[in-house]
């Protein structure tokens, strides 16, 4: 199929945010144009294309199949131009040395592969020594000194912060469930109509922490019929009727490995997103090759200031030494963080 005469960047640009945000009014929003705007651009696209790419649901939409598929070329490609105007920020190609990081299980496998290859292809001297671990594996070692800094789902740390934290993606959570589920007949869904159906509960990376203190928070208690630590048993149960499962928009994929469908709903009561993010000890003095890294990972990922550590003080939001500044020439087309409305 020929590219359509009349599709543009802004288009692609107007249809990602409002698959990444679930709401045309958020996109809107956050795009600074009007809702209309954003209704007209996602209806000439579709008529472009042929396809269905959003399902109109009650409190937003929800990517079709198609729409799925279509929205990752799309990513790929407003990425790889944010990439060619953000090169010449990068001291790139010369950079030698080596970068110690720790990730866990759900950053590895859904958010991290992407992004070193990118990084790679700027910095193709820098090796990076990478170990997959637990989120309190990996605060250790950065404590220690073992790791230049870790990526984990940082919406899962407690109070007192020791190390200082920053996020990069804020990823929405909602319902998973089969194509043919009861619940989908509903005109909205809360936790009340989904408490007496079988709940799927995935176990890494904190997931079973992280659905109770969602669920507690409501007053309400999972159906658990379920535990399971792949993410692909999960997906096929859930297709199959099996159960439901309340997961983030990061590891969601439309279709089981089976090739059996599986939908998401938001939920009335809104789901805290799942914030992936970087943490490091607050008085690093980070190597050449490790502030690389870092501040390629916050460019692309949209910026934004650090959180602080508890010790280091509320909102001083400091970058490790020499980090990049938002660059005013930059381009808002790559991934910024997802709000949300709406576990692992």
């Amino acid at each position: 199929m020929q590219i359509p005469a009349n599709m543009t960047l802004r288009q692609l640009r107007y249809f990602a945010e409002a698959a990444e945000l679930g709401q045309f009014s958020q996109a809107a929003r956050k795009l600074h144009v009007s809702q209309s705007v954003i209704t007209t651009a996602v209806a000439q696209l579709e008529a472009s294309l042929g396809l269905k790419l959003f399902d109109r649901m009650p409190h937003g939409v929800g990517l079709t199949a198609e729409g799925h598929r279509f929205h990752q070329h799309v990513r790929h490609i407003l990425d790889t131009l944010q990439d060619a105007l953000s090169e010449p920020m990068f001291l790139a190609n010369t950079l030698p040395g080596r970068v110690r990081i720790g990730a866990s299980y759900t950053v590895l496998g859904y958010f991290l592969p992407s992004l070193l290859a990118r990084f790679k292809r700027s910095y193709p001297q820098v090796e990076v020594d990478l170990v997959d671990m637990d989120r309190a594996a990996i605060e250790q070692g950065v404590g220690s000194g073992d790791l230049d800094f870790g990526l984990c789902i940082i919406s899962n740390m407690a109070e007192p912060y020791v190390l200082r934290r920053q996020v990069l993606i804020r990823s929405r959570r909602q319902l998973w469930l089969a194509e043919s589920h009861p619940l989908l007949q509903l005109p909205v869904i809360s936790p009340a109509d989904v408490e007496p159906y079988p709940y799927i509960m995935l176990m890494v990376d904190e997931g079973q922490e992280s659905a109770m203190r969602y669920w507690r928070s409501v007053g309400r208690e999972p159906n658990v019929v379920f535990r399971t630590s792949s993410l692909e048993a999960l997906r096929g149960m859930v297709a199959y009727g099996f159960g439901v499962s309340i997961l983030s928009d990061m590891v969601y994929r439309p279709w089981s490995l089976e090739g059996r469908r599986i939908d998401v709903r938001t939920l009335t009561d809104a789901v805290p997103p799942m914030e992936v993010g970087l943490v490091w000890r607050p008085d690093e003095d980070l190597s050449a090759p490790a502030r690389a890294l870092h501040q390629f990972l916050v460019f692309a990922c949209g910026g934004g200031a650090p959180r602080a550590s508890a010790r280091a003080g509320r909102g001083s939001g400091s970058s490790p030494t020499g980090a990049v500044k938002a660059c005013p020439r930059r381009v808002q087309i790559c991934h910024a963080e997802y709000a949300s409305s709406g576990t692992t």
